[in-house]
């Protein structure tokens, strides 16, 4: 297996840290991500509707849920279907999983798991403030979720993976969680050739969801390694113009 990460040391400590306090500060401000820093930028709506999203979907969860963290729409490629269990990697203010919760219907379930404790606080307050009954939302890692085996039919992220020091053990954890049969649909930044240390070693560029992206191939590979099958990595866009780095979409199964 090819991999840079390392599962237990300081430095996974110390990103992870970094990591969760940047995201705290981000629940209590109201957004700033990736490039931007500015709340009122990154939640402006029509960055959201350049990332796959549309006006309904806008209106249809609370304001306070989008944080302008994405750099897609898990949603849009997860074809949920109702009475569905959905599982939501890294759900900030929850915006993705109150979508979800429309698509799975009052018979379906979202769960939402978050390591931060302030965004988890914002999320429950957005599920409080909604007629979403069906949301939940956990404090854990998504390296070690706090699910059971075999109780999920999809798991979505969004911009989320590429923020964890240990990917595979994310990918082993949603595909521990899937039913057979279950789907994975992430929307994620991705590296199309290797980043130079200087980059993966900046807690800044990890924080800004480009120091920490995974290759395409390394991608693949932890997929097939972990039981997926099916896995997919379909570039979507650009997103920056000095690093090779680009959005895209990655989609596989759990074995029936």
């Amino acid at each position: 297996m090819t991999t840079n990460e390392s599962p237990h040391d300081d430095a996974t400590t110390d990103q992870r840290t970094h990591v969760r306090e940047t995201y705290g500060d981000i629940a209590a401000t109201g957004g700033g991500c990736c490039e931007n820093s500015d709340a009122e930028i990154a939640a402006d709506p029509d960055r959201t509707l350049s990332l796959g999203y549309d006006a309904d979907d806008l209106e249809s969860v609370p304001d306070e849920s989008n944080l302008g963290l994405g750099c897609g729409n898990p949603v849009a490629i997860s074809n949920l279907e109702p009475g569905e269990t959905v599982l939501d990697l890294g759900s900030g203010g929850g915006f993705d999983c109150f979508l979800a919760a429309r698509e799975v219907g009052p018979d379906g379930r979202v769960i939402g798991v978050d390591m931060t404790p302030e965004m988890l606080e914002r999320a429950r307050e957005n599920a409080a403030d909604s007629d979403h009954e069906t949301v939940e939302f956990r404090l854990g890692e998504i390296e070690h979720l706090p699910v059971a085996d075999a109780t999920v039919d999809t798991v979505i992220s969004n911009c989320v993976v590429n923020l964890s020091p240990n990917k595979r053990q994310v990918l082993a954890e949603a595909y521990r969680v899937l039913r057979p049969g279950g789907t994975l649909a992430i929307s994620d930044l991705v590296a199309t050739e290797p980043l130079p240390d200087e980059i993966r070693d900046n807690p800044d560029a990890v924080d800004a969801c480009v120091g920490g992206a995974a290759t395409i191939d390394q991608l693949e590979t932890w997929l097939a390694d972990v039981g997926f099958t099916d896995g997919s990595i379909t570039v979507e866009g650009e997103w920056t113009d000095d690093l090779p780095v680009v959005s895209a979409r990655i989609e596989a199964g759990k074995p029936t």
